[in-house]
């Protein structure tokens, strides 16, 4: 019995690189670190364009060069990675020394304004464009 995904449909085409990608997200699931994503009005905390999306990240205790934030095709990756102290003594440790990987898949045409780290918190900004609506009309040969 084959299993049936939302893009075997015949009549979504080229889709497999989306479905790749979703399963390879749904996969990398771990829920660390918590994260919002919200929409930002215009004029709000700092929104400089219309349709703003921010991904907040709870990141406490990761500084800036521990974190990077890349886009990779239509993919937004965030890594932190913390390294493992030697020289200190813990008499109890309950804040680990983590390292995660968290992926968004981007529509096209999103692009991302900027990051920024405050307060233990990773604010990435997105501006998600307005869509074009692109009629072509295609020429219908006639076979002789």
């Amino acid at each position: 019995m084959s299993r049936m995904t939302p893009f075997s449909s015949p009549l979504l085409l080229g889709f497999d690189s989306v479905e790749k990608t979703l399963e390879r997200i749904v996969k990398a699931g771990d829920g660390y670190p918590p994260y919002n994503i919200e929409r930002v009005r215009p004029g709000k905390d700092g929104a400089i364009c219309d349709d703003l999306i921010r991904i907040t990240l709870a990141v406490a205790g990761f500084r800036p060069e521990e974190l990077e934030v890349t886009t990779e095709e239509n993919q937004l990756l965030i890594r932190g990675r913390q390294s493992d102290e030697t020289e200190r003594e813990y008499l109890h440790r309950g804040i680990a020394a983590r390292q995660f990987q968290k992926c968004f898949l981007l529509a096209d045409g999103m692009r991302i304004i900027g990051a920024r780290l405050k307060n233990g918190l990773l604010f990435i900004d997105l501006a998600k464009p307005e869509p074009e609506r692109i009629v072509k009309k295609i020429e219908i040969a006639v076979a002789d």
